[in-house]
């Protein structure tokens, strides 16, 4: 085969864009998250208060009162959480803790950057 000569059958080439693959996956990834952690924080309030949503029972021990949005910086990004209110008692919970605005992990990776002496505009990304 000659150098001017060029492979026949080659037809098109796929192309794939790494970054917009990785960015969809992460949209996914938070969005399961999100939806696992707010389906637990409302199953922890059903057991607080002894009924389910609606539900009216002689041993139901409070009613809710609404919820407030809250964030949480997580391995995948930033979760938006909805996190339940009761009219008698605290809401708490083992799954996030009060006043928590970081997944342990980040805070752990967070110091790692420090000592390693990264610069804060790296961390920042």
């Amino acid at each position: 085969m000659d150098e001017d000569e060029k492979p026949k059958g080659m037809g098109k080439v796929i192309q794939i864009d790494e970054a917009r693959i990785r960015d969809h996956l992460g949209e996914m990834v938070r969005g399961t998250l999100k939806e696992a952690l707010n389906a637990m924080l409302d199953a922890k309030a059903d057991r607080l208060y002894g009924a389910d949503r609606y539900e009216r029972s002689e041993g139901r021990k409070d009613t809710r009162a609404g919820h407030y949005r809250r964030s949480l910086d997580t391995k995948a990004g930033k979760v938006s959480l909805k996190v339940p209110k009761l009219r008698r008692q605290t809401f708490e919970t083992a799954i996030i803790e009060r006043y928590r605005r970081r997944e342990s992990s980040v805070e752990e990776a967070l110091i790692e950057m420090y000592l390693a002496g990264v610069s804060v505009r790296r961390v920042e990304e």
